[in-house]
């Protein structure tokens, strides 16, 4: 090891490894410097625990020659025998420094060490990569250098460890801010909040398909069914929309009991309102398939379940409103309280799509005029449309 270049990375780390934009990046610029600096480095591992509720933790592995691979595992893997038998396990658990060389006859006990031998390697340590928060996260090391890693490898490892902790800490405290964001509020919305749109008053005007829903009959599933299969429930009943949602490009803004505000902006970046107002229908499509297959035990009976859902475009006021200092960031204007209105008359209609009339004139379809209804709130009666489909289906 060159002890004078060693120093230089370790000085890169603490200054925050400025040069690196992404974390494949970092990983890969800090990999390249320390094998300049002489560590006879092969593999390089780092594993990230994240707060996710469906995310066990990131890996990110780099190997000389090659592309840093990104990858992440579910909460499953704790349960596997891959992860048993892991390294990494013992790390996780005990938060000790685990080695495994081929020529170890202890080693063994790793399956690693026979697909390391496969590979031509000759030693892996598995470190410990605490983080101030007191959670500890995993790096591991691999060499092809006949004998292994020396001591003095292992103490210029030792000696990164720190460095690279705080500078892995800040990316992954960025990364959870951003997928806590992302989880709550939606990633549009969370990416103005890590903008710095956090004040009161930040608010922008945009076109917007709008996407209002409720579940049919909810006050009486609620009333005769115990609170834990309500929540069952609705987290599968949420789950028939936000796929089809997400899937064409809008974004969930809330959840209000039983019904849910989707927006689908409009902008040069998505396409003109009739593509988007399309997609927004064969969302719509989607959902109302998915809820009409939905079957849930409870008990002795299988739940089956309706739900309706009104489609709207317009202007809205898009950002932080709230009092004091809890906020939230939503939608608001004459749009959304025509879509909120629009959306209680598909129970009445027995409907599961209605659409505006403004919605309607964008997006091209057989639609079959419903009538004109008075809405509270607005001075003129609005015309409604739905499906033909749907009245078909009635039909028969």
């Amino acid at each position: 090891m060159n002890s004078s270049e060693l120093q230089r990375v370790l000085n890169w780390l603490i200054d925050g490894a400025w040069s690196a934009q992404e974390p494949a990046e970092m990983i890969a610029d800090f990999c390249e410097r320390l094998v300049a600096a002489g560590l006879p480095l092969w593999r390089f591992g780092i594993f990230i625990r994240t707060l996710h509720p469906e995310i066990f933790g990131r890996n990110f592995i780099w190997r000389q020659g090659e592309d840093v691979e990104i990858g992440s595992v579910d909460f499953d893997v704790l349960d596997t025998p891959e992860f048993a038998q892991s390294p990494l396990r013992i790390v996780f658990e005990q938060s000790v420094e685990v080695r495994g060389r081929v020529d170890d006859p202890n080693s063994k006990r790793f399956p690693i060490v026979d697909d390391m031998r496969a590979e031509g390697a000759t030693d892996y340590i598995a470190v410990p990569l605490p983080f101030l928060d007191g959670s500890t996260h995993a790096t591991s090391w691999m060499t092809r250098q006949p004998g292994g890693f020396s001591d003095e490898d292992i103490a210029a490892i030792r000696a990164i460890i720190a460095p690279l902790a705080r500078v892995s800490e800040i990316i992954s405290l960025r990364r959870t801010a951003e997928m806590l964001l992302d989880t709550y509020v939606g990633n549009r919305a969370g990416a103005r909040i890590l903008g710095g749109q956090i004040r009161r008053g930040h608010n922008d005007t945009m076109q917007a398909a709008i996407w209002l829903s409720d579940l049919r009959g909810f006050t009486a599933l609620s009333d005769r069914l115990p609170a834990e299969a309500v929540v069952t429930i609705l987290n599968h009943y949420f789950d028939c929309q936000v796929t089809a949602i997400r899937g064409h490009g809008g974004e969930v803004l809330k959840f209000m009991g039983d019904g849910l505000l989707a927006v689908f902006p409009i902008d040069e970046y998505v396409g003109d309102a009739a593509h988007v107002c399309a997609g927004v229908l064969e969302a719509a499509r989607e959902s109302r398939a998915s809820v009409e297959a939905l079957a849930i035990p409870v008990g002795e009976a299988v739940e089956r379940f309706r739900f309706g859902v009104a489609l709207h475009v317009g202007n809205i006021l898009y950002g932080n409103i709230g009092g004091g200092n809890r906020l939230d960031f939503t939608c608001i204007g004459p749009a959304v309280n025509l879509a909120a209105r629009l959306e209680k008359i598909t129970g009445r209609l027995g409907r599961t799509v209605v659409a505006s009339e403004g919605f309607a004139n964008v997006c091209w379809h057989d639609w079959h005029e419903l009538g004109e209804f008075p809405i509270a709130g607005f001075s003129k009666a609005q015309r409604v449309y739905g499906l033909a489909e749907e009245t078909y289906a009635q039909a028969g």
